[in-house]
């Protein structure tokens, strides 16, 4: 039977890979993992706290012993969960959120947790009040065994890490563990796995529980995993896709159940074996090749397309016509949201209390004054700035310009994406023939996106971040699938002097074996 062939293809290839790096996967154990940051975290500043080495684990599965990092927005019962953040510094959850009790039930090493942007609002690792994220890329900390190779500087320029997830894709990168757990608003996965050279998955919205996840925007937020591999991305991945009642926003299991098998089917269909990809179909977005855009980032990609394309892969342009819009509304929303979900930290009910000035009249000022105290010395600027953002764009008179707007530019977007790919989203209750992009004479009806990660290789740390229109223009990359909702996954593909460089393959609600599967072929072939 042709589809038993192709999937049993699929697994042989996917050994092949996992092979290759059985020797280097050995040495990354509790105690090696422990001895790297150890030695190399003082510089790389990837882990905010670490953990004892566990004592051995009676289960057997494929995460027994494993060392997996989680970035301090998510919550573990025995180290803080910070944030970065001045106003959550000495914050120890009583619970673990859902995917570290999953991680921990499959017999995992929750080694630490890692360095990130204070509540994940950044793209360099460097609002946190634990210090910026050094990129170990091109330095003695890099792991060695990395799919990427690194040539060691003696005295190399420090670059970002990326953002808000830097510290989970240094930890990654430095070889301090297995894998790592980040969080994913509107990129901050992907960015850092593509400046770091690891790959970093954003699963589909509500795939993974976010319960004890501490939010930052409830409708974008998404618990994000990297490592060094596909295999392994996909290993953690397995194991916390699970539904969880806790979380208001997971994807109920028959939605789930449905998007897996339609993905499942479409990989079967496609003719893996012999390095063929005969059958895959991969759409190109020409709105995410802007012209800012670096030279050593668009060769690779052409590379990839057209080594994809001579292993029998279709490759076709198709058009997003609502990126345009996508950052206003993106900034719009998550600001908003991130001002709702914020305002819970007032220093009185949660959060760091710092005291009014001797002498306040809080008979006159009222709370407010409490609350002003400690939120202005709690959060950040970066922090601040957004949460003004946010309670202007909720308030009476900008609400319908600016919210509402920004939810119907939203409902744009993922329109775009139901146009251009082939599968159907579940989660929608639509005629999929109306909706499909294979019906509208455009040329879609694709498998997969795939465009880079990023528009340039990874920055210096003492640039604070890409400057103006650049650094508008980076979210373009990233956000429209975070608005969406679908599953994104940044796979390392080239390394030159400034850096490492992803390609982003991105794919419908659910179709996280298809992603993957397209990110393995392209991890295996550069």
């Amino acid at each position: 039977m042709r589809t038993a062939k192709t999937w049993a293809a699929l697994q042989r290839v996917r050994r092949v890979s996992s092979s290759a790096f059985n020797a280097a996967s050995s040495t990354l154990d509790s105690i090696s993992c422990r001895a790297r940051i150890v030695a190399h975290n003082p510089h790389v500043n990837a882990f905010v706290h670490v953990s004892p080495p566990p004592s051995a684990s009676s289960t057997t599965s494929a995460l027994a012993e494993k060392s997996i990092a989680i970035k301090e927005s998510i919550c573990t019962k025995d180290m803080p969960t910070g944030c970065a953040s001045a106003m959550l510094h000495d914050f120890r959850p009583p619970y673990d959120a859902t995917v570290v009790r999953l991680l921990r039930e499959a017999g995992a090493d929750i080694i630490g947790k890692t360095n990130c942007d204070e509540f994940g609002m950044g793209s360099m690792n460097t609002h946190t009040i634990h210090g910026p994220v050094i990129n170990p890329f091109g330095t003695s900390a890099h792991y060695s065994s990395s799919p990427l190779t690194s040539n060691a500087h003696s005295n190399p320029p420090e670059r970002s890490a990326g953002g808000s997830s830097g510290g989970s894709a240094a930890a990654v990168a430095a070889g301090m563990c297995y894998a790592a757990l980040g969080t994913d608003t509107g990129g901050s996965t992907r960015l850092p796995a593509s400046y770091c050279g690891v790959v970093g998955l954003k699963p589909s919205y509500g795939l993974l529980s976010r319960w004890g996840v501490v939010s930052f925007a409830d409708s974008l937020d998404c618990v994000g995993v990297l490592a060094r591999r596909v295999c392994d991305v996909r290993t953690v991945f397995d194991a916390l896709n699970v539904y969880d009642p806790r979380d208001p926003t997971a994807a109920l299991p028959e939605i789930r159940a449905m998007a897996r098998d339609t993905s499942r089917r479409r990989v079967n269909e496609i003719d893996w074996a012999g390095g063929r990809l005969d059958g895959l179909r991969i759409g190109v977005p020409q709105e995410y090749f802007p012209s800012e855009m670096a030279a050593a980032v668009i060769a690779p990609v052409q590379r990839v397309l057209a080594a994809l394309k001579a292993r029998g892969a279709q490759v076709v342009p198709v058009g997003m016509p609502s990126t345009l819009y996508t950052l206003s509304a993106y900034y719009v929303l998550a600001s908003a949201e991130a001002s709702s979900c914020l305002a819970r930290f007032d220093g009185v009910q949660y959060g760091t209390h710092v005291r009014p000035p001797v002498g306040t009249d809080l008979s006159t000022s009222g709370v407010g004054k409490l609350y002003a105290e400690s939120r202005s010395a709690g959060f950040g600027r970066e922090v601040q700035k957004r949460i003004l953002l946010g309670t202007y764009a909720l308030s009476a008179g900008a609400f319908d310009n600016y919210f509402l707007q920004a939810q119907r530019v939203r409902e744009l977007v993922k329109r775009d994406f139901r146009k251009v790919f082939m599968m159907q989203d579940y989660r929608q209750e639509v005629d999929f023939d109306v909706e499909a992009g294979h019906s509208d004479g455009s040329g879609a009806g694709v498998d997969v996106l795939l465009h880079p990660s990023a528009i340039q290789g990874p920055p210096l740390v003492k640039e604070k971040g890409l400057g103006g229109v650049a650094g508008y223009v980076q979210d373009v990359l990233t956000v429209p699938a975070s608005l969406a909702g679908v599953a994104a996954l940044s796979v390392p593909m080239a390394a030159g002097d400034a850096g490492p460089v992803g390609v982003s393959v991105v794919g419908q609600w659910g179709a996280e074996e298809l992603v993957l599967a397209v990110g393995q072929v392209i991890e295996e072939s550069f």
